[in-house]
């Protein structure tokens, strides 16, 4: 289980002018956003004082369009225990070096340098995208279109209109391995059919429905195959823009596997040796280490599975 390294204060954020009142104290952090990329340097996400920060960046006319409150360090994290962290939204990204800005950071998307992040920084941009996907995505009010009014810290938005509270949204998805009955595990992959990338199965949960039942009709939906009994592994937030992976194996007595030829067009069974050569040779690509998908391939391998070497 992964500890969690950041306190959200769900409690604390209800209370009105608290990013106000962290704007004035000069002991906030602030991370910038700008679209869906982050600010970094020296394989962090760039921290800087919130206060100054706000003040630098109203001088070159580049304020944040939005700030909201991430929380507080715990003693879990890498980060002073304590330390308040601001979430700076940027309408457009501002020139490394500007507003006190380091020089040289860079702009990074979450897939460039989520291996190069320790578990703080990476908890902190995942948080951070999620948060800032849902406000770009719902600015007025779903019941009569009125814009809503953001509160608390940035984790509601109310309609002046209405009165009605609206909150950010997580769209469910079940991410399987499956394994028929000689062991072998069943990978697909879309696009083009001589494509090399291979993974688990996946598909987003209906309403209505148990992640059991999701996990039995995305498998046959996809691929034909009738998934008998599943266990839960973990779970991974992907919110790019809004998901959540929740893991599961599946076990099936078919030995077939049909693609939908929509979502997915190829369909493999694998060995754990055809499955490590196939990598080691570069005849397939699996899922990188950064996604639950990975772990869910090695938790059936039943170790680590070596990548082809960069330079063959």
């Amino acid at each position: 289980m992964h500890p969690a390294l950041v306190n959200r204060g769900s409690v604390e954020r209800m209370k009105p002018g608290l990013v106000d009142e962290l704007l004035a104290s000069g002991q906030a952090k602030a991370m910038v956003l700008s679209g869906r990329q982050a600010l970094v340097h020296d394989d962090a996400l760039v921290l800087a004082d919130a206060t100054q920060l706000r003040g630098r960046l109203r001088d070159v006319d580049s304020g944040p369009s939005l700030v909201v409150y991430l929380g507080a360090a715990l003693s879990s994290s890498a980060l002073p225990e304590g330390t308040r962290i601001l979430l700076f939204i940027l309408p457009a990204p501002v020139d490394p070096g500007t507003a006190g800005l380091p020089a040289d950071a860079s702009w990074e998307g979450f897939r460039d340098v989520a291996a190069r992040l320790d578990a703080t920084h990476t908890a902190l941009f995942v948080e951070a995208s999620a948060i800032a996907n849902w406000h770009t995505s719902h600015t007025h009010c779903p019941r009569c279109g009125t814009p809503t009014n953001v509160e608390a810290g940035g984790w509601v938005r109310r309609c002046p209109a209405d009165n009605s509270e609206h909150y950010p949204r997580t769209d469910p998805a079940i991410i399987v391995t499956v394994v028929g009955p000689d062991g072998r595990l069943l990978l697909g992959g879309g696009g083009p059919l001589d494509a090399k990338n291979y993974s688990t199965l996946a598909g987003f949960v209906e309403p209505g429905e148990a992640l059991e039942q999701a996990v039995v009709r995305e498998i046959h939906e996809e691929v034909g195959v009738r998934v008998k009994a599943c266990q839960y592994l973990g779970s991974q937030s992907w919110p790019f823009p809004a998901s959540l992976m929740l893991g599961f194996t599946a076990v099936t007595d078919d030995t077939d596997a049909q693609p939908d030829g929509v979502e997915v067009t190829r369909a493999r069974w694998f060995s754990r040796d055809e499955l490590q050569a196939a990598v080691l040779s570069g005849e397939i690509v699996i899922s990188t280490r950064l996604s639950i998908a990975r772990s869910l391939i090695e938790h059936w391998y039943g170790g680590v599975i070596q990548d082809r070497p960069a330079d063959a």
